[in-house]
């Protein structure tokens, strides 16, 4: 009887994360424009940074090369920060109260958001990834390379995506949400996205060095350019645990504390 109740209780959750997973994806796909206007600005920074001002940055012409890795990101960016404004939407509106009112774990909502987001960003950075290709981006990665790199960039967006769905949940409003997410996209032109960061002032360098963004840049730029990684990787893969970690924590928290007193 035990087992047979464990097995129920297991299916359950699972059907109830695919159930919801399968409503944000749906949402995803209705709210076309913001998925293709989270694809279009970095395409368009990439463009313009290469076109534009990478001619006086790296007379070269090897830019691209190197501007690639931070674009990546800035997409990853800006498709996880969608998640606030949907999580904050369903936390606004009603829809949590019916839920509570069902035999499921209401905070699958979340986790659905999140999920959605991931296989979202996924899309839109390979995306980014082709159109980069197609204006001269020449990675020199091997297969495993390729595989760490996607890997590095899947926990960036899973890591961000869960910070984006806890300042959801704490925002007043969507468009709250919207306004606090917008600031951590500032993130990575304070870091070594752009230019490398000894090029900044002596006082920003600390902080562009020492930021979560940087770490991880430079282990892409390296595994896909064959570059080093040694003095980022790790760095680079703590702080997007850290980052996880702690907005999970944050948002199982504040959800059910708000949640809770509806």
């Amino acid at each position: 009887m035990r087992a047979t109740a464990s097995n129920t209780k297991t299916t359950s959750f699972a059907v109830t994360q695919t159930v919801f997973i399968g409503r944000s994806l749906r949402h995803s796909i209705r709210n076309a424009e913001a998925m293709i206007t989270a694809m279009m600005l970095p395409i368009m920074l990439m463009l313009l940074f290469t076109y534009v001002f990478g001619g006086a940055i790296d007379p070269s012409g090897q830019y691209v090369d190197y501007v690639v890795p931070g674009i990546i990101l800035l997409c990853a960016g800006f498709g996880s920060s969608s998640t606030a404004v949907d999580v904050s939407q369903d936390m606004t509106n009603g829809i949590i109260d019916r839920f509570r009112t069902m035999p499921i774990q209401s905070m699958s909502v979340i986790t659905g958001h999140v999920v959605s987001s991931l296989a979202r960003n996924m899309l839109a950075t390979g995306v980014v990834i082709a159109v980069a290709l197609l204006v001269g981006f020449r990675p020199s990665a091997g297969l495993l390379d390729w595989i760490l790199a996607i890997g590095l960039i899947a926990l960036f967006i899973f890591a961000f995506t869960w910070l984006y769905a806890a300042i959801g949940l704490v925002a007043g409003s969507p468009a709250a949400a919207s306004s606090y997410g917008f600031a951590l996209l500032f993130l990575p032109y304070l870091s070594s996205a752009f230019v490398p960061t000894e090029t900044m002032p002596t006082w920003l360098q600390g902080v562009a060095s020492n930021q979560p963004i940087t770490p991880v840049i430079e282990s892409i730029r390296g595994l896909l350019t064959g570059g080093s990684i040694q003095g980022h990787i790790g760095w680079a893969i703590g702080w997007c645990l850290f980052i996880l970690i702690g907005s999970m924590v944050w948002s199982m928290w504040t959800f059910k504390r708000k949640a809770g007193r509806r």
